[in-house]
């Protein structure tokens, strides 16, 4: 390893971490600065270890457009449970839903897991043993099948191609 890569492990990390201490403080002193480079330097060092191995984006075009359809997917999500919520007839169908996972990447199930978790009406719960079976609940499953197939196709492939899994 490097002498760059052992005194910077995560250069991108600590530059928004330098660049959010900033923004906190709503200043560009120099004693913030220097304060801000030392914890920039520093948090990533000592915590270098804990991180997994780096993950490249093979497609950050791709990597642009799935944010977008997630937040365009957590706004319909927010309007729909809204919906289901508000209802007078509330007949919600809640459920655990086994979901098989296609990639055994450790930071990919943890995205896709977020990606489910933000969606408002659904959340990750586990991941086993063997990274493969993702356990979810869904506040209203009409077709745990569908609902399978929807997430494959609309999260869990697009980030395979992301992160080349």
């Amino acid at each position: 390893m490097s002498i760059y890569r052992r005194l910077l492990p995560h250069p991108t990390f600590s530059l928004v971490l330098l660049l959010v201490w900033l923004l906190l403080n709503n200043t560009i002193a120099a004693g913030h600065i220097a304060l801000g480079a030392i914890i920039a330097l520093v948090l990533p060092w000592a915590t270098s270890s804990f991180w997994a191995d780096r993950l490249h984006l093979h497609k950050p075009g791709l990597a642009l457009r799935f944010l977008f359809l997630v937040l365009w997917d957590i706004t319909i999500a927010n309007i729909h449970v809204a919906k289901l919520i508000l209802s007078p007839r509330r007949k919600l169908r809640p459920a655990f839903i086994h979901y098989p996972l296609d990639m055994d990447n450790d930071f990919a199930i943890t995205v896709l897991a977020a990606t489910i978790s933000l969606t408002p009406g659904t959340v990750s719960i586990d991941v086993n043993d063997d990274h493969s079976v993702l356990l979810i609940h869904a506040l209203d499953v009409d077709d745990e099948a569908a609902l399978i197939a929807e997430i494959k196709s609309r999260y869990e492939a697009p980030i395979k191609e992301i992160f080349g899994c």
